[in-house]
């Protein structure tokens, strides 16, 4: 396997990019860290990090001058930034191989949703056209979603949330960052396409219980309403997306919870529990 020379992360500062240049400069391969606000603090010592407000390919081109590999989150190819293939001409120009992008499941399962069907596909097309070595990761929900609960949690110790019963098997952001990391710096998974969950369903209900015992203490859950919620989001989110992001919750497809053998796969054990996740990041919570 030829040792790959440079590494470049778009969205270094989510939950899934920061933990996968930790991840990345742990095992001693060279990074470069960029998103839209990053600094010194939000990056390992030695990591290079470089602002990058995507709104031209001619930001990108030194950034990806001599790179090997591309991280390519898909928020990084927002409308209002640029379109995929641009980003991706940009990376080949620059002598990037290997390009592995984050999408989402729902590229598969909710291919007619403007927001998590369509906009996922034209990104997966334009990879799959690019003439690079090309990684799709599509994971369902993220464990790290709860952290729309930590205020709630903080000051009330109280959860409020539709669809208490309802199990999905979200996944840990730290799982997806090592099956990238896997993809990038590895050979073997060149034009495979991994779905990433988590070990099990949980429901709302049972994921406010585990951030309860994370802090030792009991956290209560509050069963909104469809509508409630939806008034809820709507502050916040697009109109399209809280419809679809409420039918995946309400209505999930068999798919959407499958817990998929993937990620043990890639990292040779089991994908890591929404309890686990909660005890690492109880200090939130608190």
């Amino acid at each position: 396997m030829r040792e790959l020379f440079m590494i470049v992360v778009t969205g270094a500062t989510g939950n899934v990019g920061r933990s996968l240049v930790r991840i990345l400069a742990d095992a001693g391969r060279r990074v470069t860290a960029t998103s839209r606000r990053i600094s010194d603090a939000d990056v390992p010592r030695g990591v290079r990090h470089h602002r990058v407000d995507l709104t031209t390919p001619e930001v990108l081109r030194p950034v990806l001058d001599s790179a090997d590999a591309l991280f390519l989150h898909d928020t990084a190819t927002s409308a209002h930034l640029l379109r995929p293939q641009d980003i991706l001409d940009a990376a080949k120009a620059g002598g990037v191989g290997r390009v592995v992008v984050l999408s989402s499941q729902g590229v598969a399962t909710r291919p007619a949703s403007a927001s998590h069907g369509i906009v996922g596909r034209s990104i997966e097309d334009a990879v799959r056209r690019s003439g690079m070595d090309w990684t799709i990761l599509r994971p369902g929900g993220f464990h790290s979603n709860a952290y729309a609960w930590s205020e709630s949690v903080r000051t009330r110790r109280t959860v409020a949330a539709p669809f208490g019963d309802i199990g999905l098997p979200t996944v840990d952001p730290a799982d997806i960052a090592g099956v990238a990391a896997a993809a990038l710096h590895e050979d073997g998974h060149a034009g495979q396409v991994y779905e990433l969950t988590g070990p099990a369903l949980t429901t709302p209900r049972q994921r406010v219980r585990a951030i309860g015992d994370a802090l030792g203490e009991p956290v209560r859950f509050v069963e909104q309403t469809r509508d409630e919620a939806r008034a809820e989001m709507l502050r916040f989110m697009p109109e399209p997306v809280v419809e679809t992001t409420l039918a995946i919750l309400g209505e999930p497809t068999p798919a959407e919870r499958r817990v998929s053998p993937d990620v043990e796969r890639v990292l040779g054990r089991a994908p890591g529990s929404f309890a686990d996740w909660a005890r690492r990041h109880a200090a939130a919570f608190r």
